[in-house]
């Protein structure tokens, strides 16, 4: 191998990475979801995620809103970070959105009634549970797929053929 094939090798820092991704994701899907509850598409405020340390009255406000969208973003922070730690070798979209759909019956299904963060299924519109469904989907799709393509794709870490 010469030198100009040394460096062209990529190492993508895991970590780092799952940092990076779990921002971006957090913010998009974070606006997708305010988005959703502002055209009445949910009935979920963008700040469940906080409802356990703060006034639910606070929560619906503006401020409540932003504070929803930071708790989001360091929700996916640390679901990025777990993924990459155990499922960064899958490939394709398929892990992704099995991985997004498990998040959604982990807040809405066990752990989001128990802490009063959402109400029971029973409780919510199917409007709302279908939305719900769909954003986590998408979500887990984003990140996972992301991921897979980062650390799955050989592509970008072949070696540059050198003419002459």
């Amino acid at each position: 191998m010469n030198q100009h094939q040394k460096s062209t090798h990529t190492y993508t820092n895991p970590f780092t990475f799952a940092l990076e991704l779990g921002f971006f994701a957090g913010i998009i899907w974070g606006v997708v979801h305010w988005l959703f509850y502002i055209f009445k598409f949910t009935k979920v405020i963008p700040a469940y995620l906080a409802e356990p340390f703060f006034k639910n009255q606070f929560l619906k406000s503006g401020a409540g809103h932003l504070v929803g969208l930071l708790f989001f973003i360091a929700f996916s922070i640390v679901v990025s970070l777990i993924y990459v730690a155990l499922f960064r070798k899958l490939k394709g979209p398929w892990p992704g959105m099995i991985y997004g759909v498990l998040w959604w019956i982990i807040i809405f299904v066990v752990v989001g009634p128990l802490f009063n963060m959402v109400k029971p299924l029973s409780g919510l519109s199917a409007t709302t549970i279908i939305s719900e469904f769909c954003i986590f989907l998408l979500w887990g799709l984003f990140i996972g797929y992301t991921i897979a393509m980062e650390f799955t794709d050989e592509r970008m870490r072949e070696p540059k053929k050198v003419e002459g």
